[in-house]
């Protein structure tokens, strides 16, 4: 038998969470009122759902989620430029003396 304190062995639970971590699964926890757990829940089992995970990502992204700016770029591309002179003349730089 073995010695409880000495046991170098992962429990099933961690041996459970490593073979999810590598199926590309992360713990998240939230905490939310008592009457919106088991909404959670079932928003949770549904992304989990193979059948129906890409339906409930799109509903979430296009009802809740705050759409990412994308950087600079995407803020200067999205920019409105109409009337803006964004032309420069060219600079050669400057002659240098020996």
């Amino acid at each position: 038998m073995k010695d409880a304190v000495n046991n170098t062995d992962p429990s099933p639970v961690t041996q459970w969470r490593k073979r999810r971590q590598r199926q590309g699964f992360v713990r998240v926890e939230v905490q939310v009122r008592k009457d919106d757990a088991a909404l959670v829940r079932d928003v949770a089992t549904a992304l989990g759902d193979p059948e129906r995970e890409a339906e409930t990502r799109a509903i979430l992204r296009d009802k809740i989620a705050t759409p990412h700016s994308g950087g600079l770029k995407a803020l200067l591309a999205a920019a409105p430029l109409d009337g803006i002179d964004i032309e420069r003349p060219r600079d050669f730089g400057r002659d240098v003396a020996p």
